[in-house]
């Protein structure tokens, strides 16, 4: 389930609990919160941008080497219907 965040709207106070922002988990399904689940106050759900995080360890765990460590074969197409073995 996804994490939302939410603050107080604008020109309420909140409490110490969603004075400044305040995560929950809730299902996609569910509507989103209206009110905050400690002092009532009025609240809205933040809109964050997508998170895309760039990993670069498939070219370590796919590396010639550790491939060879693992035990695994690594073959390469040498045309023709034919491939070579490389690892």
């Amino acid at each position: 389930m996804p994490f939302y965040t939410y603050k107080p709207k604008a020109g309420e106070d909140g409490c110490d609990y969603c004075r400044d922002t305040f995560e929950t988990v809730q299902r996609i399904t569910e509507d989103a919160l209206e009110e905050c689940p400690e002092c009532g106050c009025a609240i809205v759900r933040i809109m964050h941008a997508a998170v895309q995080k760039r990993d670069d360890s498939n070219k370590t765990i796919l590396s010639d080497e550790n491939l060879k460590k693992h035990g695994f074969k690594k073959l390469v197409n040498a045309g023709g219907g034919k491939f070579d073995e490389v690892v």
